[in-house]
């Protein structure tokens, strides 16, 4: 059996996301969204309803599970028994930083591979950086997130 794990913070997860997992869902026996935290990144929205919110949009595909974790990726993949990690690539800019995070985790745990996927061409544009920043300013991100997420974030904020 063929499982990958998604990392990602997911703060939130918007359109672009859920297509990596739908596509990815299609192409491997089980897909893992590992929901983490990053030192290098501040979240206002707590872990718990980021992993909620990514089980309630990717809900609807049977071999997708959800989790949330904290520590090391590699870590959290050996603990799944996992032998590839998915990651999502828009830019040229996300390549440069993605081949730094593959090195690093090679080292790290050579036994784990790491694949990519494009996102669809209409969906390469959204982050969820912008997607917190039009949502801070009262803009409306009802095109780039599912609207459980919309209403999560109007709601509660960002």
């Amino acid at each position: 059996m063929k499982t990958v794990v998604y990392p990602g913070t997911f703060n939130p997860i918007t359109n672009g996301h859920t297509d990596l997992v739908e596509r990815a869902s299609g192409i491997f026996d089980k897909v893992i969204v590992a929901v983490g935290t990053s030192t290098q990144k501040s979240s206002r929205m707590p872990l718990d309803t980021r992993v909620a919110l990514c089980s309630q949009v990717l809900g609807h595909l049977p071999n997708v599970e959800v989790y949330g974790f904290r520590g090391l990726l590699t870590d959290f993949v050996r603990q799944k028994d996992a032998k590839l990690i998915l990651r999502g690539l828009r830019t040229v800019a996300d390549f440069e930083y993605e081949f730094q995070l593959v090195g690093m985790n090679r080292v790290l745990a050579p036994e784990i591979e790491t694949v990519f996927l494009a996102p669809a061409e209409h969906l390469a544009y959204i982050s969820s950086t912008l997607v917190r920043e039009i949502a801070a300013y009262g803009g409306d991100i009802s095109c780039f997130v599912d609207p459980v997420v919309a209403e999560v974030i109007s709601r509660e904020g960002v």
